[in-house]
């Protein structure tokens, strides 16, 4: 039985019968100005980047989710590892396992202290122990990109203890089989919505991950889930966004962003010819909304907050981008940027040892 019943795209709603605030003119320079300091960096420019005083101080997602840091590091060295099979349990395990901690060093810590990170050999004891001595000494296993919810698979309410079991219990059910006879990214979202602590935004992030793989290959401008962020976004760019399915505006956006580029006079760069797709524009609200903390503190949405708390702090190297085979753009890339070692681009950091 297939899940998720064919894909169909919601009607487009007529920019005329929005009423919009300030904000509206402002998502699109944010994302036109986040994507030229993406495309300084990786061309080598020197820094700063840019002459936006907010983006110089504080921490902001890139326009395209696939380019950030972490999804780099999924997309190249989880995924598409040379080192890894590429059967489908053991890429659903590895997403999995890298994703429920969505930390970078947690994965180097695993890889250092067991090696080849397989569902094969997967020794739940193992990786407690390495993870629990970790976090006796004070390292921090999960990123603080997001709220990773504990789960109640374990008497002892360890918290990466209730992850080992939520994957175990994913990859010795059905969840692998039926992940292949999904039909869309909606598919996807509910087969995940049925697991345990798995929320529509984790369970909608996760569908985005295991998409990036070549087990699935399913449409990013067919579905989205609008999280928190992306919902007080909308709030503050909107003014009538109460009277509208949120789903609806983010399609509105992806689908006016040439237009609105043009009618702004904006030279966005796309991510070599791969328009925002849904995951993308549902981003940028959420960064629009941390964004007009600072700018515009006068408007006001749903959440109250009132300070962005991430500072900007450069990475000592420039992650050289590549992202999945299927998307057609690796060798575009490699035409049009400086080529760096793949060994060089994700250095183990001290808080993998």
């Amino acid at each position: 039985m297939t899940i998720g019943k064919p894909s169909r795209r919601r009607p487009i709603l007529r920019a005329s019968a929005l009423q919009k605030t300030p904000i509206f003119d402002l998502y699109w320079r944010f994302a036109t100005e986040r994507q030229a300091v993406y495309f300084r960096r990786i061309e080598g420019a020197s820094s700063p980047w840019t002459d936006d005083p907010i983006l110089q101080q504080y921490k902001f997602t890139n326009a395209y989710r696939a380019s950030d840091r972490v999804s780099q590091f999924l997309i190249r060295h989880v995924i598409y590892s040379r080192s890894y099979p590429d059967v489908p349990n053991e890429v659903v395990f590895r997403i999995l396992l890298f994703k429920l901690f969505n930390k970078i060093s947690t994965w180097q810590l695993l890889e250092r202290k067991i090696g080849p990170l397989h569902w094969q050999s997967f020794d739940m004891g193992r990786y407690d122990q390495v993870l629990s001595s970790a976090a006796s000494a004070g390292r921090k296993l999960y990123s603080g990109a997001y709220i990773m919810p504990p789960v109640a698979l374990d008497s002892t309410s360890v918290k990466h203890r209730g992850h080992l079991r939520l994957i175990d219990l994913m990859m010795k059910g059905d969840f692998v089989p039926r992940l292949l006879q999904t039909n869309n990214l909606q598919g996807v979202f509910e087969l995940l919505k049925g697991y345990p602590s798995l929320g529509d935004f984790l369970a909608f992030q996760l569908a985005i991950d295991l998409n990036y793989s070549t087990i699935i290959d399913h449409d990013e401008a067919e579905f989205v889930v609008a999280g928190p962020g992306a919902r007080d976004g909308i709030a503050k760019t909107f003014v009538d966004a109460c009277d509208a399915d949120p789903v609806d505006l983010i399609n509105f956006m992806m689908d006016r962003q040439e237009a609105e580029c043009e009618r702004l006079q904006l030279p966005f760069r796309s991510l070599w010819g791969r328009r925002l797709k849904l995951i993308d524009c549902q981003n940028l609200f959420c960064e629009i909304s941390k964004y007009t903390r600072v700018s515009h503190p006068d408007i006001v949405g749903l959440s109250g907050r009132t300070r962005i708390k991430q500072m900007f702090r450069p990475q000592p190297q420039v992650v050289h981008p590549w992202f999945p085979p299927k998307w057609g753009l690796n060798a575009k890339i490699l035409s049009a940027t400086p080529a760096v070692p793949q060994d060089n681009l994700f250095p183990v950091t001290d808080e993998a040892f």
